[in-house]
């Protein structure tokens, strides 16, 4: 680990493809081009230890090809652990489009994808992420199986936000049980960044349990919607960091908690749904630690989501999956106590704890290359065409 700290700019132009892939150690990196529709996508898988490589892809307009690498790998080597944690047969993959999500879509363009997908013969699993709706993956599954998080409709689940949101609820109630000495969340104020789908489930929660909610959103609308619906107290995007509260809660986009932000934070926790919070993992993680705040691991408390699709690929319902989101505030608890008895930040904790499955199950199998069940059932998820 290098000891100075270096710009985005800097590492993109020091480190060369492979010393970012061999860092992390990804097993590869699928450069996706097809200019006759627009197509500039990348798709990263990490680990397939436990299972096929699953994860979103997202729509960006990236301000650089190296950007877009570095969003790819870090999103998909948090899936890895993501899926670890949450006892899942899941490895981690990742995939970004580059391109403007509000113009640069296309029937054409997912249907391109979706071949380099099937390309890869059930190594990646992919479904919707930022920037992407169900109807794009519809058109994704046109061309391969190896989608989910599909419609209703289609024989899929839907989009996950509500399961989510649970996982982060009682995540961020074991927290709270562990810094204030009960679960409850009743009177405490709740800073939420984030008025998306996630955000206003969780919003719904909180209102519900009787928390004070600010809320803010850098889209107007969006967030004066919610916040009327929830009681919510609007604070501008700028002035999120600064709210007096007892949680701050990230719910939108990653890379917000920073040398400069992490200062401005007057809370006891931090516990949202955003992936890769940190603008660098440790060195921020660190920072946040030093501060007394306490930290939970973003791909422990979110990974409701992919335990929503997970149990779609294994034909299980919606009731099951939020049994199982349920269970992350037993997960956390096990990572507080880990914490605490070894002191070390619960970032590292949280890695601990899937480096160790990730371990023992290691011997089983290394490298994926089919499974049935999975592919059959994925086989049956949306299987008409248009």
């Amino acid at each position: 680990m290098t000891s100075e700290l270096l710009s985005r700019a800097e590492i993109a132009t020091r480190y060369s493809l492979f010393d970012q892939i061999e860092t992390k150690e990804h097993e590869q990196l699928v450069i996706c081009s097809d200019p006759k529709v627009g197509l500039r996508a990348i798709i990263a898988i990490h680990n397939t230890t436990l299972g096929p490589a699953l994860g979103g892809t997202r729509m960006w307009a990236y301000k650089s090809e190296q950007e877009a690498i570095r969003d790819v790998l870090r999103f998909s080597r948090g899936m890895t652990y993501k899926a670890a944690v949450a006892g899942l047969n899941l490895g981690g993959g990742k995939a970004v489009i580059i391109g403007n999500p509000k113009t640069d879509k296309g029937e054409a363009l997912f249907r391109s994808f979706g071949r380099y997908v099937e390309g890869l013969a059930g190594r990646y699993i992919t479904m919707e992420d930022v920037g992407i709706t169900v109807r794009d993956m519809e058109y994704v599954r046109m061309e391969t199986k190896y989608v989910t998080g599909l419609s209703r409709a289609l024989g899929g689940t839907g989009y996950p936000a509500s399961v989510t949101a649970l996982g982060v609820y009682v995540g961020m109630k074991a927290c709270a049980k562990k810094v204030f000495g009960t679960d409850s969340l009743k009177g405490r104020k709740v800073a939420l960044q984030g008025a998306g789908a996630v955000g206003l489930s969780l919003a719904e929660m909180l209102k519900k349990e009787g928390a004070a909610i600010y809320l803010s959103d850098i889209f107007a609308e969006r967030v004066n919607r919610v916040a009327y619906d929830v009681g919510a107290e609007v604070v501008h995007p700028d002035h999120i960091y600064d709210v007096e509260a007892d949680v701050f809660s990230p719910c939108a986009v990653g890379g917000i908690l920073n040398a400069t932000t992490i200062p401005r934070l007057k809370c006891a926790i931090v516990a949202g749904s955003a992936n890769n919070p940190f603008d660098d993992d440790v060195a921020h993680g660190d920072m946040l630690n030093k501060r007394g705040i306490l930290y939970a691991p973003d791909y422990v408390i979110n990974a409701g989501g992919l335990i929503n699709v997970a149990n779609e690929l294994e034909g299980h319902n919606r009731d099951f999956a939020n049994e199982q989101a349920s269970r992350i505030f037993d997960t956390m608890t096990a990572i507080l106590d880990l914490a605490d008895a070894e002191k070390i930040p619960t970032y590292e904790a949280s890695t601990r704890l899937a480096e160790r499955r990730l371990s023992q199950i290691g011997h089983i199998k290394h490298l994926y290359a089919t499974h049935s069940n999975i592919t059959g059932r994925l086989g049956e998820v949306g299987r008409t065409r248009t």
